[in-house]
Protein backbone atom coordinates (compact mmCIF):
# COMPACT_ATOMS: atom_id res chain seq x y z
CA UNK A 1 0.00 0.00 0.00
CA UNK A 2 1.21 3.28 -1.09
CA UNK A 3 2.04 5.71 1.94
CA UNK A 4 1.19 9.59 2.25
CA UNK A 5 4.30 11.37 1.71
CA UNK A 6 5.11 13.93 4.59
CA UNK A 7 5.68 16.83 2.60
CA UNK A 8 2.27 16.53 -0.03
CA UNK A 9 -1.48 17.07 0.60
CA UNK A 10 -4.07 14.44 1.27
CA UNK A 11 -4.21 13.57 -1.90
CA UNK A 12 -0.23 12.73 -2.24
CA UNK A 13 -0.37 14.81 -5.85
CA UNK A 14 0.66 18.45 -4.44
CA UNK A 15 4.04 18.95 -2.81
CA UNK A 16 2.47 21.64 -0.03
CA UNK A 17 6.55 23.44 0.75
CA UNK A 18 6.43 24.17 -2.77
CA UNK A 19 4.74 27.81 -3.80
CA UNK A 20 4.85 27.24 -7.21
CA UNK A 21 3.47 23.48 -7.35
CA UNK A 22 0.36 24.81 -4.70
CA UNK A 23 0.29 27.50 -7.19
CA UNK A 24 -0.09 25.88 -10.27
CA UNK A 25 -2.71 23.45 -8.94
CA UNK A 26 -4.80 26.40 -7.26
CA UNK A 27 -4.42 28.60 -10.21
CA UNK A 28 -5.76 25.24 -12.39
CA UNK A 29 -8.83 24.78 -10.42
CA UNK A 30 -9.69 28.53 -10.64
CA UNK A 31 -9.46 28.16 -14.06
CA UNK A 32 -11.80 25.67 -13.94
CA UNK A 33 -14.46 28.57 -13.34
CA UNK A 34 -13.36 31.51 -14.99
CA UNK A 35 -11.04 32.66 -17.81
CA UNK A 36 -7.96 30.51 -17.75
CA UNK A 37 -6.28 34.53 -19.06
CA UNK A 38 -7.78 35.63 -14.75
CA UNK A 39 -5.32 32.67 -13.52
CA UNK A 40 -2.25 35.27 -14.04
CA UNK A 41 -3.90 37.43 -11.67
CA UNK A 42 -2.58 34.70 -9.10
CA UNK A 43 1.28 34.56 -9.81
CA UNK A 44 1.78 38.52 -7.47
CA UNK A 45 -0.03 37.18 -4.54
CA UNK A 46 1.65 33.72 -4.56
CA UNK A 47 5.15 35.24 -5.77
CA UNK A 48 4.93 38.28 -2.55
CA UNK A 49 4.06 35.27 -0.01
CA UNK A 50 6.99 33.27 -0.78
CA UNK A 51 9.48 36.19 -1.23
CA UNK A 52 7.96 37.28 2.44
CA UNK A 53 8.33 34.03 4.21
CA UNK A 54 11.50 33.63 3.16
CA UNK A 55 12.71 36.83 4.60
CA UNK A 56 13.48 38.51 0.50
CA UNK A 57 11.06 41.11 1.50
CA UNK A 58 13.23 44.02 2.67
CA UNK A 59 10.97 45.57 5.48
CA UNK A 60 10.24 42.07 6.69
CA UNK A 61 12.43 39.04 8.78
CA UNK A 62 11.90 35.26 7.46
CA UNK A 63 8.97 33.22 8.85
CA UNK A 64 10.73 31.66 11.71
CA UNK A 65 7.62 29.84 13.47
CA UNK A 66 8.49 26.03 12.94
CA UNK A 67 4.45 25.13 13.03
CA UNK A 68 3.07 27.95 11.46
CA UNK A 69 5.79 28.23 8.25
CA UNK A 70 5.22 28.30 4.63
CA UNK A 71 3.63 24.42 4.25
CA UNK A 72 1.20 25.27 7.07
CA UNK A 73 0.39 28.38 4.54
CA UNK A 74 -0.03 26.38 1.85
CA UNK A 75 -1.71 23.60 3.25
CA UNK A 76 -4.41 26.30 4.23
CA UNK A 77 -4.46 27.82 1.06
CA UNK A 78 -4.79 24.54 -1.40
CA UNK A 79 -7.72 23.24 1.06
CA UNK A 80 -9.80 27.02 1.19
CA UNK A 81 -9.17 26.50 -3.19
CA UNK A 82 -10.88 22.81 -2.96
CA UNK A 83 -13.56 24.49 -0.50
CA UNK A 84 -14.38 27.60 -2.90
CA UNK A 85 -14.77 24.84 -5.65
CA UNK A 86 -16.44 22.64 -3.98
CA UNK A 87 -18.63 25.71 -2.83
CA UNK A 88 -19.25 26.34 -6.46
CA UNK A 89 -20.47 22.97 -7.29
CA UNK A 90 -23.72 23.18 -4.99
CA UNK A 91 -24.98 25.63 -6.97
CA UNK A 92 -26.28 28.02 -4.58
CA UNK A 93 -25.30 31.72 -4.72
CA UNK A 94 -21.88 31.37 -6.90
CA UNK A 95 -19.19 33.49 -6.38
CA UNK A 96 -18.02 36.01 -8.97
CA UNK A 97 -14.42 35.84 -10.23
CA UNK A 98 -12.87 38.57 -7.66
CA UNK A 99 -14.33 37.26 -4.33
CA UNK A 100 -13.11 33.36 -5.14
CA UNK A 101 -9.63 35.30 -5.61
CA UNK A 102 -9.92 37.23 -2.28
CA UNK A 103 -10.63 33.85 -0.33
CA UNK A 104 -7.37 32.36 -1.91
CA UNK A 105 -5.37 35.46 -0.83
CA UNK A 106 -7.02 35.92 2.64
CA UNK A 107 -5.90 32.00 3.11
CA UNK A 108 -2.46 32.32 1.90
CA UNK A 109 -1.81 35.51 3.79
CA UNK A 110 -4.07 34.70 6.82
CA UNK A 111 -0.65 34.25 9.46
CA UNK A 112 1.53 36.97 7.53
CA UNK A 113 0.91 38.69 11.61
CA UNK A 114 3.53 35.89 12.42
CA UNK A 115 6.01 37.52 10.67
CA UNK A 116 8.32 40.34 12.32
CA UNK A 117 9.07 43.43 10.77
CA UNK A 118 13.02 44.48 10.68
CA UNK A 119 12.82 47.68 12.81
CA UNK A 120 11.00 45.59 15.56
CA UNK A 121 13.10 45.60 18.19
CA UNK A 122 11.07 44.48 21.26
CA UNK A 123 10.29 40.67 19.63
CA UNK A 124 13.14 38.47 19.39
CA UNK A 125 10.69 36.01 17.19
CA UNK A 126 7.17 35.73 15.57
CA UNK A 127 5.67 33.16 18.09
CA UNK A 128 5.77 36.34 20.29
CA UNK A 129 2.18 37.45 18.43
CA UNK A 130 0.33 34.58 18.56
CA UNK A 131 -2.20 36.17 20.40
CA UNK A 132 -2.17 39.49 17.83
CA UNK A 133 -1.82 37.69 15.24
CA UNK A 134 -4.92 37.68 13.69
CA UNK A 135 -5.27 41.09 13.94
CA UNK A 136 -1.51 42.07 12.75
CA UNK A 137 -2.57 40.24 9.49
CA UNK A 138 -5.81 42.31 8.57
CA UNK A 139 -3.49 45.30 8.87
CA UNK A 140 -0.96 43.77 6.60
CA UNK A 141 -4.34 42.41 4.00
CA UNK A 142 -5.47 46.08 4.64
CA UNK A 143 -1.71 47.78 3.05
CA UNK A 144 -1.45 44.64 0.50
CA UNK A 145 -5.04 44.71 -1.17
CA UNK A 146 -4.93 47.65 -3.12
CA UNK A 147 -1.20 46.96 -4.20
CA UNK A 148 -2.82 44.29 -6.31
CA UNK A 149 -6.11 45.96 -7.63
CA UNK A 150 -8.15 44.91 -4.74
CA UNK A 151 -8.47 48.01 -2.45
CA UNK A 152 -12.57 48.06 -2.75
CA UNK A 153 -11.78 44.83 -0.45
CA UNK A 154 -9.52 45.71 2.01
CA UNK A 155 -11.37 46.63 4.90
CA UNK A 156 -13.61 43.35 4.69
CA UNK A 157 -10.56 41.09 4.08
CA UNK A 158 -8.89 42.59 7.29
CA UNK A 159 -12.27 41.39 9.36
CA UNK A 160 -12.24 38.26 7.43
CA UNK A 161 -9.02 37.10 8.68
CA UNK A 162 -10.67 36.87 11.89
CA UNK A 163 -12.18 33.43 10.69
CA UNK A 164 -8.96 31.79 11.62
CA UNK A 165 -8.94 33.24 14.85
CA UNK A 166 -10.24 33.59 18.04
CA UNK A 167 -9.62 37.33 18.99
CA UNK A 168 -13.53 38.13 17.70
CA UNK A 169 -16.11 35.77 18.27
CA UNK A 170 -17.24 34.33 14.58
CA UNK A 171 -20.81 35.70 15.58
CA UNK A 172 -19.24 39.46 16.06
CA UNK A 173 -17.45 39.82 12.94
CA UNK A 174 -19.45 42.48 11.22
CA UNK A 175 -19.53 42.26 6.97
CA UNK A 176 -21.42 44.15 4.88
CA UNK A 177 -23.26 40.98 3.01
CA UNK A 178 -23.83 37.71 3.63
CA UNK A 179 -22.00 36.37 0.78
CA UNK A 180 -18.86 37.10 2.78
CA UNK A 181 -19.60 35.14 5.59
CA UNK A 182 -19.64 32.43 3.30
CA UNK A 183 -15.96 32.72 2.85
CA UNK A 184 -15.31 33.66 6.16
CA UNK A 185 -16.86 29.88 7.02
CA UNK A 186 -15.03 28.67 4.40
CA UNK A 187 -11.37 30.63 5.28
CA UNK A 188 -11.64 29.20 9.02
CA UNK A 189 -12.71 26.03 7.95
CA UNK A 190 -9.81 25.28 5.70
CA UNK A 191 -7.29 26.69 8.04
CA UNK A 192 -8.61 23.78 11.02
CA UNK A 193 -8.52 21.41 7.78
CA UNK A 194 -5.40 21.90 6.29
CA UNK A 195 -3.15 22.05 9.47
CA UNK A 196 -4.81 18.81 11.35
CA UNK A 197 -5.11 16.86 7.94
CA UNK A 198 -0.94 17.12 7.91
CA UNK A 199 0.44 13.56 8.33
CA UNK A 200 2.72 14.79 10.59
CA UNK A 201 0.01 17.29 12.41
CA UNK A 202 1.08 15.44 15.72
CA UNK A 203 4.72 15.45 15.62
CA UNK A 204 4.50 19.07 14.78
CA UNK A 205 2.44 19.78 17.61
CA UNK A 206 5.41 18.43 19.79
CA UNK A 207 8.55 19.46 18.61
CA UNK A 208 7.15 23.05 16.83
CA UNK A 209 3.77 24.39 18.28
CA UNK A 210 4.29 23.95 22.19
CA UNK A 211 7.78 26.24 21.64
CA UNK A 212 5.65 28.60 20.15
CA UNK A 213 3.11 28.21 22.31
CA UNK A 214 5.51 28.86 25.20
CA UNK A 215 6.98 31.93 23.68
CA UNK A 216 3.50 33.05 22.71
CA UNK A 217 1.87 33.30 25.89
CA UNK A 218 -0.67 30.19 25.46
CA UNK A 219 1.11 27.56 27.38
CA UNK A 220 0.97 29.63 30.46
CA UNK A 221 -1.50 32.50 31.19
CA UNK A 222 -2.11 34.88 34.35
CA UNK A 223 -5.59 35.13 35.04
CA UNK A 224 -7.60 38.60 36.22
CA UNK A 225 -6.02 37.99 39.70
CA UNK A 226 -2.51 37.81 38.56
CA UNK A 227 -2.06 34.07 39.37
CA UNK A 228 -0.76 31.94 36.91
CA UNK A 229 -2.67 29.15 34.64
CA UNK A 230 -1.29 26.36 33.48
CA UNK A 231 -2.64 25.29 30.27
CA UNK A 232 -0.12 22.85 28.31
CA UNK A 233 3.12 21.47 31.14
CA UNK A 234 4.76 19.94 28.31
CA UNK A 235 4.76 19.22 24.33
CA UNK A 236 3.67 15.80 25.80
CA UNK A 237 0.75 17.53 27.17
CA UNK A 238 -0.01 19.36 24.11
CA UNK A 239 -0.36 16.40 21.92
CA UNK A 240 -2.33 13.98 24.96
CA UNK A 241 -5.02 17.26 25.05
CA UNK A 242 -5.29 16.85 20.92
CA UNK A 243 -8.72 14.73 21.30
CA UNK A 244 -10.12 17.09 23.50
CA UNK A 245 -8.94 20.04 21.15
CA UNK A 246 -10.49 18.22 18.18
CA UNK A 247 -14.06 18.16 19.85
CA UNK A 248 -13.47 21.68 20.33
CA UNK A 249 -12.77 22.02 16.60
CA UNK A 250 -15.83 19.94 15.15
CA UNK A 251 -18.17 22.39 17.62
CA UNK A 252 -16.95 24.79 15.90
CA UNK A 253 -16.67 23.50 12.56
CA UNK A 254 -20.58 21.89 12.75
CA UNK A 255 -21.90 25.23 13.93
CA UNK A 256 -19.74 28.69 14.07
CA UNK A 257 -18.56 28.01 10.53
CA UNK A 258 -21.86 26.06 9.42
CA UNK A 259 -20.35 22.81 8.43
CA UNK A 260 -18.41 24.31 5.51
CA UNK A 261 -16.36 21.11 5.26
CA UNK A 262 -18.79 19.07 3.61
CA UNK A 263 -18.01 20.89 0.23
CA UNK A 264 -14.66 19.49 0.21
CA UNK A 265 -16.77 15.85 -0.20
CA UNK A 266 -18.32 17.66 -3.43
CA UNK A 267 -14.89 18.57 -5.09
CA UNK A 268 -13.32 15.52 -3.96
CA UNK A 269 -16.79 14.14 -6.22
CA UNK A 270 -18.17 11.79 -3.10
CA UNK A 271 -15.61 11.32 -0.13
CA UNK A 272 -13.56 14.18 1.88
CA UNK A 273 -10.19 13.38 2.08
CA UNK A 274 -9.53 16.18 4.84
CA UNK A 275 -11.84 14.98 7.39
CA UNK A 276 -10.68 11.19 6.93
CA UNK A 277 -7.01 12.49 7.48
CA UNK A 278 -7.84 14.55 10.39
CA UNK A 279 -9.60 11.41 12.15
CA UNK A 280 -6.73 9.34 11.32
CA UNK A 281 -5.00 11.59 13.22
CA UNK A 282 -6.88 12.52 15.71
CA UNK A 283 -7.59 8.24 16.70
CA UNK A 284 -3.93 7.95 16.71
CA UNK A 285 -3.97 10.51 19.26
CA UNK A 286 -6.02 8.69 21.51
CA UNK A 287 -3.85 6.07 21.33
CA UNK A 288 -1.47 8.03 23.22
CA UNK A 289 -2.29 7.92 26.54
CA UNK A 290 0.97 9.11 28.75
CA UNK A 291 3.88 11.04 28.40
CA UNK A 292 6.05 8.28 27.76
CA UNK A 293 4.28 7.53 24.23
CA UNK A 294 5.77 10.30 22.88
CA UNK A 295 8.59 8.07 21.39
CA UNK A 296 5.81 6.74 19.15
CA UNK A 297 5.39 10.12 16.99
CA UNK A 298 8.52 8.69 14.38
CA UNK A 299 7.04 11.24 11.26
CA UNK A 300 9.85 13.36 10.32
CA UNK A 301 8.31 16.76 9.30
CA UNK A 302 9.72 18.38 6.58
CA UNK A 303 11.76 21.18 6.85
CA UNK A 304 11.20 24.80 6.01
CA UNK A 305 13.33 25.91 2.81
CA UNK A 306 17.29 27.32 3.43
CA UNK A 307 15.58 30.33 2.96
CA UNK A 308 13.35 30.64 5.03
CA UNK A 309 15.57 29.34 7.86
CA UNK A 310 16.98 32.40 7.98
CA UNK A 311 18.10 33.66 11.79
CA UNK A 312 16.28 36.86 13.01
CA UNK A 313 19.15 39.61 12.76
CA UNK A 314 20.09 41.05 15.79
CA UNK A 315 18.98 44.56 16.13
Amino acid sequence: MHKRRNDYDVTDSIKTTDPDAVSAEVRRIYAEWYQEAGADSLHQPFANFAALYRGEHPDYHACDTGYHDIKHVLDVTLAMTRLLDGYQRVGREPLDERLFRLGIILALYHDVGYIRNRKDTRHRQGAEYTLTHVSRGGLYLRNYLPRIGMADLAPVAARLVHYTGFEIPVDKISLPDPIFKVIGNLLGTADILGQMSDRCYLEKCHERLYPEFVAGGIAVRVNGSGEKQVIFESAADLVLKTPGFFRHAEYRLDNDLSSAHRYAERHFEGKNLYVEAVENTVNYARTLTKREDMARLRRLAPEAPAAEQVKPESD
